[in-house]
């Protein structure tokens, strides 16, 4: 698999304070790994779009510091501008460029929702591929009042709850952040300053009013201009020539034409490759005739397998001759794989028709899922570690006797300590274990093989990790702590065995396998 890529364009509420954009772009560039693609203000519509890219961690991390640094920046209070807005970082899509899938971005979405809502208390609306509900898919749907509207209505109007954060604001206002696919921001100028034509123009082309789909538009004035200001969401439906060239004809009925055109952002070269064979009629045209697609697709490199770099180090230090990593860090990784099956199942489930009833479930699911697997990532390095304290504990000198006293002491604290790690893996073992019952009962039923490995893997990691408890605590069964963790473990295994039951009765009755 290519290293993922993520595009996310977020949209603030300042242009005419050089210092904050600047500000803002500042916190964007200190976060590794992430490049800023480019940056276009509008002085009339007092707003600057910021296009960046780079691994989805690194992004993710970017658009919170920016969010924060305009809410301590911006007062939509003071705001003035031509184009509509709710927030101080108005909207933040996620964009998937390759590596990386849509149902991530959405997951990065609602993380980010979650966060900014939570840490830094502005009201956060999901939207598009993200959206909770079926109205808040449509951007303008959501912003539909702008700020001023908003504040009245936020904590009084229950069609205004936000997905996260409180229900009132501050001059930072509220976000709107989701997923999308590639989107062209694009606006054609009038030899004119009569708003009222562009307007006319715009309710002419704008899906919303019956014109082309995948089109919104609106008409504003701009540098002296009237200005038909766009957002094209699927170029390869209706590409940019059409756009312009029905905005040509509307505009002759009004005796005036097109002055100019501009990009806000970015735009994908494949939607200038349409208008040129377009325009040029070039009906046998093939997109490889272009000479950077042949040369890039000739320097691409294939990924030499589905193993990390990470992944291949683990197996080959679980291999060798040292003690660690040993079996407790192999049922870490165990339950980690079982965790990263039921996020798969999740996401092979959500945006689906069939399952849109479970989709909120499914998203839950997919979020404890993730930070399982995280957590029992990290345990994989814990064990070893808690392994490594153990061993230091019996290197203890033991000349006096004061000295095996201590030594003594040192090595049951330790062996103690060393079930704890494992221990910890039994118990997320059985909450995976739980997850992978719900992915068979409710997920895709393609993937309900799936859900059944999941289960397997956390029901082998809870047993491998229990082993881990057993041996470590071996000849401290009768010691309080030691025999409390042991009752612990043996009511996990007895759970787990129930879930198993369980288990196997969904996989035979939704997917007629029978494990029995």
């Amino acid at each position: 698999m290519p290293n993922p890529i993520v595009e996310c364009i977020p949209n603030f509420s300042e242009a005419r304070r050089p210092e904050v954009v600047e500000a803002i772009m500042d916190v964007i560039a200190a976060v590794d790994g992430v490049n800023i693609l480019d940056r276009h203000s509008d002085m009339d519509h007092n707003r600057t779009v910021i296009t960046l890219v780079g691994k989805p961690e690194g992004v993710e991390e970017a658009a919170f510091q920016a969010i924060a640094k305009a809410g301590e920046l911006i007062d939509l209070d003071q705001h003035q501008g031509e184009h509509p807005r709710i927030g101080a970082t108005d909207v933040v899509p996620f964009v998937p460029i390759s590596g990386i899938s849509m149902v991530e971005c959405v997951e990065m979405a609602r993380r980010l929702g979650k966060r900014v809502g939570e840490g830094l208390k502005i009201p956060v609306y999901l939207y598009e591929e993200a959206a909770t509900q079926p109205d808040r898919v449509n951007l303008e749907n959501i912003r539909r009042g702008q700020y001023e509207t908003l504040k009245q209505e936020l904590g009084k109007n229950p069609a205004r709850e936000p997905d996260f954060g409180p229900s009132s604001l501050t001059g930072a206002g509220a976000t709107v952040i989701g997923a999308r696919q590639p989107l062209i921001a694009y606006n054609v100028y009038l030899t004119t300053d009569d708003v009222a034509i562009a307007n006319k123009i715009a309710r002419v082309i704008r899906q919303s009013s019956g014109g082309l789909r995948y089109v919104k538009a609106m008409g504003v004035l701009v540098e002296g201009l009237a200005q038909v200001s766009m957002n094209l969401t699927n170029f390869r439906r209706t590409s940019m020539a059409r756009v312009v060239e029905m905005i040509r004809r509307e505009a002759s009925r009004y005796g005036v034409s097109v002055h100019h055109s501009e990009l806000v952002g970015l735009v994908p070269n494949e939607a200038l490759v349409d208008a040129a064979v377009w325009y040029m009629q070039m009906d046998q045209f093939e997109p490889d005739q272009v000479l950077e697609t042949r040369l890039y697709a000739t320097a691409a490199q294939p990924q030499e397998g589905p193993v990390s770099d990470e992944d291949q180090g683990f197996l080959e230090a679980l291999a060798s001759g040292d003690p660690t990593p040993g079996g407790g860090s192999a049922a870490a990784y165990g339950a980690a794989m079982a965790a990263s099956l039921v996020a798969m199942v999740g996401r092979v489930t959500v945006g689906k028709k069939k399952y849109v009833e479970v989709e909120a479930e499914m998203w839950r699911m997919i979020e404890e899922a993730t930070e399982l697997q995280l957590a029992m990532r990290a345990a994989v390095q814990k064990d070893a570690q808690a392994f490594e304290g153990y061993m230091k504990a019996r290197r203890l000198p033991q000349n006096t006797n004061q000295q095996k006293s201590e030594r003594i002491q040192a090595i049951q604290a330790a062996s103690i300590n060393a079930a704890e790690v494992p221990l910890h893996v039994a118990r997320h073992a059985l909450q995976i274990l739980q997850l992978a019952l719900k992915a068979a009962e409710l997920g895709n039923i393609n993937a309900i093989s799936d859900a059944g490995s999941a289960a397997a893997f956390a029901k082998a990691a809870l047993e491998g990790a229990g082993l881990n408890v057993c041996i470590n605590l071996l000849g401290l069964e009768e010691e309080p702590e030691p025999a409390r963790m042991l009752t612990e473990l043996r009511t996990l295994e007895k759970q787990a065995a129930k879930l198993s039951q369980a288990l196997n009765t969904v996989l035979n009755e939704r997917g007629g396998l029978d494990l029995s």
